[in-house]
C-alpha cells in the first residue's frame, strides 16, 4: 500500500507556462543553462539553476541557495508564479514523437520511501543529495518531480485518463522546441482525489525512475529539520512525484563513449573484444533511430550492444548464462564487467573521465559524429531495458550500473511546485 496526497500548488499564473517552464536541472550544465536564461530570462532555471547566475561563485556556495529562494520569491511577488486556493492533484500529458504520456502529479509519503515502499535502483552521491537538499530548503518548496513508476491493479490509469477525456482546455501548456507539447490539467473534485487516493492503496510499490537524488535529498531534509526541532507542518514530510503507469513509459539505451583505448589499439581491441563476444561487422545504421535493431535471431537470449570504431559499426553478441539473475543479464553490467573493468581498467564509471554516456534520447547519428570528429575513440550503443527488469532489480535491492537506463517522458520544471507552507 502506497500513500498518495494532493497538495494545493505554486504554478504559473495564466499565459506564463511557456516562458516559465524549463527542462530539468540535472539535463544542463552551467554553461547551457546560462545560455538559456541570457536568452529567456524568465526561465525557472533562474531557480533550479541559480548556480548559472554567478559563475564566479563555487557551485555549492551559500550564495547560490539564496539566489535561487531570492528568484522564487521574486517570482510569487510579482505574481507569475501563484498558490492555489484548493488542494489538487495535477494531470500531465505530454504529447511527443507520435506518443502521448499521462502522469499524475501529487505528493507522497517520506515514510515509504524509509520503509521501502518506494523503491529505487540507482545510488546516489552524497554532494548531489547535498545539493539538492540545500535547495529546497532554501526555497521551502520541492521544485522538481520525482518521477515513479506503478503497477496498475486495474482501472487506475482509465480512471485517471478519464478525468482529462472531455476537458478540451488545459490550466498550462507548454510547446518545447523539439515539437512535443506539455499540458497540465488540475484535480479539484473532493470525489475524484478520494478515489485516487483510495485506489493507489491498493499499489503495493513505486518505483522510481528519474529523480533518485531529489527523492533522497526530500527526505534527508525531513530527517533533518526533525533532529534539530525546527518546525515543519505535514508538508515537509512529504515530496513532489509524477507517477505513470509502468507499461506506458519508454526506456532508450544509455550510450557509452571512450577517448582511448589504453595499451590496446584498435586492432587488438577488437581482438580481445572478440574473445569475449561474438563480434560481427554490421554495416550502415539508420542514425535517425534512437536504438540499433539487432541482427542476431533471438536477441532475447544475448546481451547485445553495437561498436562504432574508425568507422565501421559491429554487432557485439554473448549468450545470457541461464541461471543469471536480475543484475547478471543487464548488458551494461557485463560491458562494465568484463570490458570496461577487464580489458580497460576503468574501475569507476561515475569518476572515469575516459568514460563518457549519451542519453538514449539522442539519435545515433551523434554517436557516430562524436567518434567521426575525434572527440571519442569509440562508441557502445545498448540496447534498452526492460521495465520489468528494472522492477525486478528494484524489488531485490540490486543496484544498476550508472546510466543504466533513459526514460521517456522527461518532464519540465516549473509547471507544478509543491511548497511547504
Amino acid at each position: 500500500m502506497v500513500n498518495v496526497y494532493r497538495f494545493a500548488a505554486v504554478r504559473p499564473a495564466p499565459g506564463e507556462a511557456q516562458s516559465i517552464a524549463a527542462v530539468p536541472y540535472d539535463v544542463v550544465t552551467a554553461d547551457e543553462a546560462r545560455a538559456i536564461i541570457a536568452e529567456n530570462p524568465d526561465s525557472f532555471l533562474t531557480v533550479s539553476r541559480s548556480d548559472a547566475e554567478l559563475p564566479e561563485v563555487p557551485p555549492y556556495d551559500d550564495r547560490v541557495y539564496e539566489r535561487a529562494r531570492d528568484n522564487f520569491h521574486a517570482f510569487l511577488a510579482s505574481g507569475r508564479l501563484k498558490k492555489d486556493d484548493l488542494p489538487a492533484m495535477y494531470v500531465y500529458r505530454i504529447r511527443q514523437d507520435n506518443d502521448t504520456f499521462l502522469g499524475l502529479f501529487c505528493c507522497l509519503d517520506t515514510e515509504d520511501y524509509r520503509t521501502n515502499r518506494i523503491r529505487r535502483h540507482e545510488l546516489t552521491r552524497y554532494d548531489k543529495e547535498e545539493d539538492r537538499t540545500r535547495h529546497i530548503d532554501a526555497v521551502q518548496a520541492h521544485d522538481g518531480p520525482v518521477v515513479l513508476l506503478y503497477q496498475d491493479p486495474g482501472t487506475l490509469f482509465s480512471f485517471i485518463e478519464s478525468l482529462i477525456a472531455y476537458r478540451k482546455n488545459p490550466d498550462a501548456e507548454v510547446h518545447t522546441p523539439q515539437g512535443g507539447i506539455h499540458q497540465i490539467f488540475a484535480v479539484t473534485d473532493p470525489a475524484a482525489l478520494d478515489t485516487i487516493e483510495r485506489r493507489f492503496r491498493d499499489v503495493a510499490s513505486l518505483y522510481i525512475a528519474d529523480g533518485h537524488h531529489r527523492a533522497k535529498a526530500a527526505v534527508n531534509l525531513a530527517d533533518r529539520l526533525r533532529a534539530e526541532g525546527r518546525p515543519a507542518d505535514g508538508e515537509i514530510d512529504r515530496f513532489m512525484g509524477v507517477l505513470f503507469a509502468h507499461d506506458r513509459v519508454k526506456i532508450h539505451g544509455y550510450s557509452r563513449l571512450l577517448t582511448d583505448l589504453g595499451s590496446f589499439t584498435p586492432a587488438t581491441f577488437l581482438a580481445g573484444l572478440g574473445k569475449l563476444y561474438t563480434v560481427t561487422p554490421y554495416g550502415n545504421v539508420d542514425g535517425s533511430g534512437y536504438n540499433i535493431r539487432p541482427h542476431i535471431s533471438h536477441p532475447e537470449k544475448y546481451h547485445i550492444m553495437h561498436l562504432y570504431l574508425e568507422g565501421k559499426w559491429y554487432e557485439c553478441t554473448r549468450p545470457i548464462e541461464p541461471s543469471a539473475g536480475p543484475l547478471d543479464v543487464l548488458d551494461v553490467a557485463v560491458l562494465q564487467k568484463i570490458v570496461l573493468e577487464g580489458m580497460l581498467d576503468i574501475t569507476d564509471p561515475r569518476g572515469d573521465a575516459r568514460l563518457q554516456f549519451l542519453g538514449g534520447a539522442r539519435p545515433v547519428a551523434d554517436l557516430e559524429k562524436l567518434v567521426d570528429d575525434d572527440t571519442y575513440l569509440l562508441a557502445f550503443a545498448m540496447q534498452p531495458v526492460r521495465v520489468g527488469t528494472v522492477l525486478a532489480i528494484a524489488d531485490a535491492g540490486g543496484v544498476m550500473p550508472p546510466k543504466s537506463t533513459w526514460f521517456e517522458p522527461k518532464l519540465l520544471s516549473g509547471l507544478v511546485i509543491h511548497p511547504f507552507s
